[in-house]
Protein backbone atom coordinates (compact mmCIF):
# COMPACT_ATOMS: atom_id res chain seq x y z
CA UNK A 1 0.00 0.00 0.00
CA UNK A 2 0.93 3.12 -0.86
CA UNK A 3 -0.11 6.56 0.62
CA UNK A 4 -0.04 10.05 -1.69
CA UNK A 5 -1.14 13.26 0.70
CA UNK A 6 -2.23 16.24 -1.18
CA UNK A 7 -3.53 13.91 -4.23
CA UNK A 8 -5.90 16.38 -4.93
CA UNK A 9 -3.28 18.44 -6.30
CA UNK A 10 -1.76 19.79 -9.48
CA UNK A 11 0.84 16.75 -8.56
CA UNK A 12 -0.34 14.60 -6.27
CA UNK A 13 -3.40 13.35 -8.73
CA UNK A 14 -0.22 12.78 -11.13
CA UNK A 15 1.79 10.43 -9.01
CA UNK A 16 -1.73 8.81 -7.95
CA UNK A 17 -2.37 7.92 -11.31
CA UNK A 18 1.21 7.00 -12.32
CA UNK A 19 1.56 4.62 -9.08
CA UNK A 20 -1.87 3.09 -10.16
CA UNK A 21 -0.85 2.60 -13.93
CA UNK A 22 2.15 0.23 -12.02
CA UNK A 23 -0.22 -1.80 -10.46
CA UNK A 24 0.38 -0.70 -6.89
CA UNK A 25 -2.41 0.01 -4.13
CA UNK A 26 -3.05 3.49 -3.32
CA UNK A 27 -4.21 5.63 -0.49
CA UNK A 28 -4.62 8.69 -1.21
CA UNK A 29 -5.67 12.03 1.54
CA UNK A 30 -8.16 14.65 0.86
CA UNK A 31 -9.44 17.71 2.76
CA UNK A 32 -13.12 17.15 3.73
CA UNK A 33 -13.76 19.89 1.30
CA UNK A 34 -11.46 18.75 -1.60
CA UNK A 35 -13.15 18.49 -4.75
CA UNK A 36 -13.06 14.88 -6.05
CA UNK A 37 -15.11 15.45 -9.02
CA UNK A 38 -12.51 17.52 -10.40
CA UNK A 39 -9.65 15.02 -10.19
CA UNK A 40 -11.91 12.50 -11.70
CA UNK A 41 -12.11 14.85 -14.87
CA UNK A 42 -8.80 15.65 -14.46
CA UNK A 43 -7.85 12.24 -15.17
CA UNK A 44 -8.49 12.37 -18.96
CA UNK A 45 -6.18 14.50 -19.56
CA UNK A 46 -3.54 12.18 -18.36
CA UNK A 47 -5.15 8.38 -19.71
CA UNK A 48 -7.92 7.15 -21.98
CA UNK A 49 -9.49 5.29 -19.06
CA UNK A 50 -9.67 7.99 -16.43
CA UNK A 51 -12.97 6.42 -14.62
CA UNK A 52 -10.99 2.64 -14.23
CA UNK A 53 -7.91 4.33 -12.47
CA UNK A 54 -10.15 6.53 -10.56
CA UNK A 55 -12.01 4.13 -9.10
CA UNK A 56 -9.20 2.15 -7.56
CA UNK A 57 -8.40 4.67 -5.32
CA UNK A 58 -8.78 4.57 -1.82
CA UNK A 59 -9.65 7.85 -0.34
CA UNK A 60 -8.82 9.25 3.31
CA UNK A 61 -10.17 12.40 4.76
CA UNK A 62 -7.13 13.60 6.78
CA UNK A 63 -6.06 16.30 9.15
CA UNK A 64 -2.42 16.80 9.34
CA UNK A 65 -2.94 18.32 12.94
CA UNK A 66 -4.79 14.90 13.95
CA UNK A 67 -1.91 12.16 15.03
CA UNK A 68 -4.64 9.51 15.37
CA UNK A 69 -5.62 10.51 12.04
CA UNK A 70 -2.62 10.40 10.47
CA UNK A 71 -1.58 6.75 12.03
CA UNK A 72 -5.08 5.37 10.94
CA UNK A 73 -3.79 6.73 7.49
CA UNK A 74 -0.81 5.38 7.55
CA UNK A 75 -2.19 1.50 8.55
CA UNK A 76 -0.70 -0.93 6.38
CA UNK A 77 1.05 1.71 4.24
CA UNK A 78 5.23 0.75 3.21
CA UNK A 79 5.46 4.09 1.35
CA UNK A 80 4.53 7.90 1.64
CA UNK A 81 4.89 10.83 -0.96
CA UNK A 82 4.08 13.36 1.37
CA UNK A 83 2.70 16.23 -1.49
CA UNK A 84 0.66 18.24 0.66
CA UNK A 85 1.38 21.59 1.52
CA UNK A 86 0.65 25.20 0.91
CA UNK A 87 1.82 27.44 -1.44
CA UNK A 88 1.65 31.31 -1.38
CA UNK A 89 3.76 34.28 -1.48
CA UNK A 90 1.42 36.71 0.50
CA UNK A 91 3.33 37.69 3.46
CA UNK A 92 -0.12 37.61 5.45
CA UNK A 93 -0.20 33.98 5.42
CA UNK A 94 2.98 32.93 6.95
CA UNK A 95 1.51 31.07 10.14
CA UNK A 96 -0.50 28.84 7.74
CA UNK A 97 2.59 28.04 5.61
CA UNK A 98 4.22 27.33 8.56
CA UNK A 99 1.34 25.40 10.57
CA UNK A 100 0.26 23.55 6.75
CA UNK A 101 4.05 23.26 5.21
CA UNK A 102 6.30 22.46 8.14
CA UNK A 103 4.08 21.64 11.39
CA UNK A 104 2.22 19.01 8.76
CA UNK A 105 5.39 17.11 8.01
CA UNK A 106 6.66 16.85 10.83
CA UNK A 107 3.18 15.68 12.49
CA UNK A 108 3.62 12.95 9.67
CA UNK A 109 6.51 11.79 9.92
CA UNK A 110 6.09 11.46 13.85
CA UNK A 111 3.18 9.17 12.95
CA UNK A 112 5.24 7.10 10.61
CA UNK A 113 7.45 6.08 13.44
CA UNK A 114 6.93 3.02 14.05
CA UNK A 115 4.49 1.98 11.54
CA UNK A 116 4.66 -0.23 8.79
CA UNK A 117 6.63 2.88 6.21
CA UNK A 118 9.78 1.97 4.92
CA UNK A 119 10.38 4.90 2.57
CA UNK A 120 9.55 8.16 2.52
CA UNK A 121 9.43 11.25 -0.58
CA UNK A 122 9.29 14.66 -0.06
CA UNK A 123 8.52 17.44 -2.67
CA UNK A 124 10.44 19.98 -1.64
CA UNK A 125 10.89 23.32 -3.98
CA UNK A 126 13.77 24.83 -6.21
CA UNK A 127 13.16 28.41 -3.87
CA UNK A 128 15.24 26.49 -0.84
CA UNK A 129 18.20 26.80 -2.58
CA UNK A 130 20.82 29.60 -2.33
CA UNK A 131 24.55 29.90 -3.66
CA UNK A 132 25.45 29.26 -7.09
CA UNK A 133 27.90 26.68 -7.96
CA UNK A 134 31.34 27.21 -9.94
CA UNK A 135 29.30 27.10 -13.00
CA UNK A 136 26.91 29.92 -11.78
CA UNK A 137 24.16 27.59 -11.30
CA UNK A 138 22.27 26.89 -8.21
CA UNK A 139 22.37 22.76 -7.83
CA UNK A 140 21.44 20.19 -5.33
CA UNK A 141 24.64 21.49 -3.17
CA UNK A 142 23.33 24.95 -2.48
CA UNK A 143 22.54 24.77 0.76
CA UNK A 144 19.71 26.98 2.58
CA UNK A 145 21.38 30.30 4.03
CA UNK A 146 19.49 32.00 6.69
CA UNK A 147 21.22 34.99 6.67
CA UNK A 148 19.63 35.54 3.51
CA UNK A 149 15.67 37.20 3.10
CA UNK A 150 13.20 34.28 1.85
CA UNK A 151 9.87 34.22 1.44
CA UNK A 152 7.71 32.61 4.24
CA UNK A 153 7.25 29.69 1.47
CA UNK A 154 10.57 28.71 1.00
CA UNK A 155 11.18 29.21 5.17
CA UNK A 156 8.47 26.46 5.30
CA UNK A 157 9.74 24.17 2.75
CA UNK A 158 13.01 24.56 4.19
CA UNK A 159 12.23 23.60 7.69
CA UNK A 160 10.16 20.44 6.32
CA UNK A 161 13.47 19.36 4.63
CA UNK A 162 15.13 19.62 8.08
CA UNK A 163 12.26 17.68 9.46
CA UNK A 164 12.77 15.19 6.74
CA UNK A 165 16.61 15.17 7.58
CA UNK A 166 15.54 14.26 10.96
CA UNK A 167 13.24 11.39 10.31
CA UNK A 168 16.08 10.12 7.90
CA UNK A 169 18.69 10.24 10.62
CA UNK A 170 16.62 8.42 12.52
CA UNK A 171 16.79 5.39 10.25
CA UNK A 172 13.78 6.17 7.69
CA UNK A 173 14.43 5.98 4.42
CA UNK A 174 13.81 9.31 2.87
CA UNK A 175 14.61 11.27 -0.69
CA UNK A 176 13.99 14.56 -1.32
CA UNK A 177 12.81 16.45 -4.56
CA UNK A 178 13.08 20.17 -5.98
CA UNK A 179 10.64 21.09 -8.58
CA UNK A 180 10.74 23.88 -10.80
CA UNK A 181 7.30 25.98 -11.16
CA UNK A 182 5.44 22.54 -12.28
CA UNK A 183 2.93 22.78 -15.15
CA UNK A 184 -0.20 21.22 -14.91
CA UNK A 185 -3.29 20.32 -16.08
CA UNK A 186 -6.48 21.05 -13.60
CA UNK A 187 -6.95 22.89 -10.39
CA UNK A 188 -6.97 25.41 -12.74
CA UNK A 189 -7.76 28.24 -9.60
CA UNK A 190 -5.36 27.20 -6.79
CA UNK A 191 -1.45 26.65 -6.77
CA UNK A 192 0.53 26.51 -10.35
CA UNK A 193 -3.04 25.91 -11.78
CA UNK A 194 -3.17 29.72 -11.72
CA UNK A 195 -0.63 29.98 -14.20
CA UNK A 196 -2.78 30.13 -17.51
CA UNK A 197 -5.69 32.04 -15.88
CA UNK A 198 -3.07 34.84 -14.16
CA UNK A 199 -1.56 35.42 -17.85
CA UNK A 200 -4.29 35.55 -20.06
CA UNK A 201 -5.89 37.91 -17.33
CA UNK A 202 -2.61 40.03 -17.20
CA UNK A 203 -0.52 41.28 -20.58
CA UNK A 204 2.48 42.06 -18.43
CA UNK A 205 5.20 39.69 -17.19
CA UNK A 206 8.32 40.31 -14.77
CA UNK A 207 11.91 40.67 -16.06
CA UNK A 208 13.72 38.04 -14.26
CA UNK A 209 13.73 34.33 -14.97
CA UNK A 210 12.86 30.92 -13.47
CA UNK A 211 12.82 27.19 -13.60
CA UNK A 212 10.20 25.23 -14.82
CA UNK A 213 8.68 21.76 -15.14
CA UNK A 214 6.05 19.33 -16.58
CA UNK A 215 3.94 17.40 -13.73
CA UNK A 216 4.37 14.40 -15.56
CA UNK A 217 7.73 14.57 -15.14
CA UNK A 218 7.92 15.16 -11.51
CA UNK A 219 5.85 12.24 -11.31
CA UNK A 220 7.19 10.10 -13.34
CA UNK A 221 10.97 10.29 -11.89
CA UNK A 222 9.51 10.71 -7.99
CA UNK A 223 8.07 7.29 -8.53
CA UNK A 224 11.31 5.83 -10.33
CA UNK A 225 13.42 7.14 -7.47
CA UNK A 226 11.26 5.38 -5.35
CA UNK A 227 11.38 1.92 -7.07
CA UNK A 228 15.23 2.56 -7.36
CA UNK A 229 16.09 3.64 -3.54
CA UNK A 230 17.80 6.55 -4.18
CA UNK A 231 17.70 7.43 -0.18
CA UNK A 232 19.15 9.79 1.45
CA UNK A 233 19.36 12.26 -1.44
CA UNK A 234 18.12 15.49 -3.19
CA UNK A 235 17.12 15.84 -6.60
CA UNK A 236 16.22 18.83 -8.24
CA UNK A 237 12.92 18.40 -11.07
CA UNK A 238 13.55 20.76 -13.79
CA UNK A 239 13.16 21.40 -17.57
CA UNK A 240 14.64 24.48 -18.55
CA UNK A 241 15.28 28.17 -17.11
CA UNK A 242 13.52 30.53 -19.00
CA UNK A 243 12.51 34.30 -18.67
CA UNK A 244 8.94 34.89 -17.48
CA UNK A 245 8.51 37.01 -20.25
CA UNK A 246 9.01 34.15 -23.14
CA UNK A 247 6.79 31.70 -20.89
CA UNK A 248 4.03 34.39 -21.31
CA UNK A 249 4.35 35.34 -24.52
CA UNK A 250 4.09 32.18 -25.54
CA UNK A 251 0.90 31.13 -23.60
CA UNK A 252 -0.91 34.87 -24.73
CA UNK A 253 -0.18 34.14 -28.07
CA UNK A 254 -1.51 30.68 -28.27
CA UNK A 255 -4.49 32.34 -26.73
CA UNK A 256 -4.88 34.95 -29.35
CA UNK A 257 -4.15 37.60 -26.41
CA UNK A 258 -1.31 40.63 -26.81
CA UNK A 259 2.42 39.91 -26.06
CA UNK A 260 3.05 40.76 -22.68
CA UNK A 261 5.05 43.71 -21.31
CA UNK A 262 7.68 43.47 -19.43
CA UNK A 263 7.16 45.45 -15.93
CA UNK A 264 9.73 47.90 -15.46
CA UNK A 265 11.85 48.59 -12.12
CA UNK A 266 10.14 51.77 -11.88
CA UNK A 267 6.26 50.72 -12.16
CA UNK A 268 7.63 47.91 -9.54
CA UNK A 269 9.42 50.26 -7.07
CA UNK A 270 5.73 52.35 -7.37
CA UNK A 271 4.19 49.33 -6.65
CA UNK A 272 6.39 48.37 -3.62
CA UNK A 273 5.51 52.22 -2.37
CA UNK A 274 1.89 51.51 -2.36
CA UNK A 275 2.08 48.32 -0.88
CA UNK A 276 3.91 50.19 2.10
CA UNK A 277 0.79 53.16 2.39
CA UNK A 278 -2.31 50.81 1.61
CA UNK A 279 -1.34 47.55 1.51
CA UNK A 280 -3.67 47.33 4.68
CA UNK A 281 -6.20 47.92 2.39
CA UNK A 282 -5.81 46.07 -0.47
CA UNK A 283 -4.24 42.67 -0.14
CA UNK A 284 -3.11 41.86 -3.56
CA UNK A 285 -0.44 44.90 -2.77
CA UNK A 286 1.26 42.78 -0.56
CA UNK A 287 3.19 40.74 -2.61
CA UNK A 288 4.74 43.69 -4.16
CA UNK A 289 7.54 43.46 -0.92
CA UNK A 290 11.00 43.31 -1.34
CA UNK A 291 11.59 39.35 -1.23
CA UNK A 292 9.12 38.95 -3.82
CA UNK A 293 10.06 41.20 -6.25
CA UNK A 294 13.82 40.23 -6.00
CA UNK A 295 12.74 37.10 -6.65
CA UNK A 296 10.95 37.81 -9.82
CA UNK A 297 13.16 40.37 -11.36
CA UNK A 298 16.57 38.10 -10.68
CA UNK A 299 17.83 36.01 -12.80
CA UNK A 300 19.36 32.07 -10.51
CA UNK A 301 19.69 29.71 -12.99
CA UNK A 302 19.02 26.41 -12.12
CA UNK A 303 20.78 23.05 -12.77
CA UNK A 304 19.81 19.47 -13.80
CA UNK A 305 22.44 17.98 -14.29
CA UNK A 306 22.23 15.82 -11.51
CA UNK A 307 19.07 13.70 -12.36
CA UNK A 308 20.16 13.78 -15.84
CA UNK A 309 23.31 12.14 -15.19
CA UNK A 310 20.70 8.69 -14.02
CA UNK A 311 19.08 8.85 -17.91
CA UNK A 312 16.27 11.05 -17.23
CA UNK A 313 15.17 13.25 -19.92
CA UNK A 314 12.48 16.24 -19.56
CA UNK A 315 9.57 16.92 -21.68
CA UNK A 316 10.65 20.52 -23.24
CA UNK A 317 9.06 23.51 -21.66
CA UNK A 318 7.45 24.76 -25.07
CA UNK A 319 6.14 21.27 -25.49
CA UNK A 320 4.25 21.31 -21.95
CA UNK A 321 3.05 24.55 -22.25
CA UNK A 322 1.53 23.76 -25.39
CA UNK A 323 -0.27 20.08 -23.82
CA UNK A 324 -1.48 21.83 -20.58
CA UNK A 325 -2.40 24.99 -22.56
CA UNK A 326 -4.68 22.51 -24.49
CA UNK A 327 -6.14 21.13 -21.71
CA UNK A 328 -6.81 24.65 -19.85
CA UNK A 329 -8.85 25.41 -23.21
CA UNK A 330 -10.76 22.20 -23.10
CA UNK A 331 -11.62 22.49 -19.11
CA UNK A 332 -15.06 23.18 -19.89
CA UNK A 333 -15.87 21.06 -22.23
Amino acid sequence: MVLVTGATGILGRVIVLELLKQGRTVRATRRKNSDLQEVRKSFAYYTDEPEDYFQRIEWAETDFEDLQALEAALHGVSEVYHCSGKVSFYPQDRQELIRTNTEGTKNLLYACEGSSVQKFLFVSSVAVLDGFNEDGFLDETSDYNPKIPHSYYAKSKHFSEMEVSRASAEGLNTIIVNPGIIIGSGNWQASSGELFSTLERYPYAMGGTTSYVDVRDVARISVDLMNNNRFGERFILMSENRSYLSFSEQVRSKLGKSLPKVLSATMLKAGYVLNILMGWLFPRLRLLNKINIATVTGNSPVSNKKIKTLGYEFIPVSESIDFHLNNYQKRDL
